[in-house]
C-alpha cells in the first residue's frame, strides 16, 4: 500500500475512534473483515493507546474489536455461501484490486481450508493475508453458520486481544509497531495452534 495512502488511513482510523469511541471500533474492525483494506494493526494499537490514557475500557476494546470482526466476516460468509467459488473468483479477479485482493491470495485461503477444515477459520484469524479472505472459502463450503461465528469470534477475540494489549503497553509510541508488526504474524499463528491443538487433543481424549 503506498505510504501516503496509508497515513491518510490511519489518521481517518484515528479520527473516527476518537469521535466515535466503541462504535467507531466495532465499524473499523467490520469493514477490515467485509474485505476493506482498513488495518487492523492500526485500528485495535491505537484503541488500546486510548485505553492507557483511560478513555477506554481494555476488555470492552478487545470485545468490540472481535464482534467488528465477526460482523464483517458474516458479509464476506455470505457471498461465499449464496454465490459459488467460480462466481466469487471471478468477482476477485475483476475487482480485487480495488480492495487490495489477489487471486493468490484467494487460491491460498482455498486451499488452505480444504487441507485442514473447519479449524483454518480460527486460526486464519491471526495469519497475513488470507486473515480476512478466510470468510469466502468457509461460505463456499457451506461451513455450518454458528460454527464459523463461534470460531470466528474465537480467533478475532485473540487477534484483537492481542493488537490491543500491545498498543496498551506502548502507550502514545503505539505507532512504532506498524512497520514491523508482520514479524509478529508467525508468532501469533504458532501460538494459536498449539492451543488449538491442545484443545482437540483434550477434547479428543475426553470422548475416548
Amino acid at each position: 500500500m503506498n505510504e501516503s495512502i496509508l497515513e491518510t488511513i490511519v489518521f481517518w482510523v484515528m479520527g473516527v475512534i476518537s469521535t466515535l469511541g466503541y462504535p467507531g471500533i466495532f465499524a473499523l474492525m467490520a469493514l477490515e473483515s467485509a474485505l476493506i483494506p482498513i488495518p487492523s494493526e492500526v485500528i485495535m494499537p491505537f484503541s488500546g493507546f486510548l485505553v492507557s490514557e483511560g478513555r477506554f475500557d481494555l476488555l470492552a476494546v478487545i470485545f468490540v474489536g472481535a464482534l467488528g470482526n465477526l460482523f464483517g466476516s458474516w458479509l464476506a460468509y455470505a457471498l461465499g455461501y449464496w454465490g459459488h467459488e467460480r462466481l466469487v473468483k471471478k468477482i476477485v479477479r475483476k475487482y480485487g484490486k480495488f480492495i487490495l485482493l489477489t487471486e493468490e491470495e484467494f487460491d491460498s485461503a482455498i486451499n488452505l481450508f480444504h487441507k485442514y477444515g473447519q479449524w483454518v477459520a480460527a486460526i486464519a484469524r491471526v495469519l497475513p493475508a488470507i486473515r480476512t479472505v478466510i470468510s469466502l472459502p468457509a461460505g463456499i463450503s457451506k461451513l455450518p453458520f454458528i460454527k464459523f461465528s463461534l470460531l470466528t469470534f474465537f480467533g478475532s477475540l485473540i487477534w484483537s486481544g492481542f493488537l490491543t494489549i500491545v498498543g496498551v503497553k506502548l502507550g502514545e509510541n503505539w505507532e512504532i509497531i506498524r512497520p514491523y508488526f508482520r514479524k509478529f504474524d508467525i508468532l501469533i499463528a504458532a501460538l494459536t495452534i498449539i492451543v488449538i491443538g491442545v484443545y482437540v487433543y483434550h477434547k479428543l481424549r475426553k470422548k475416548k
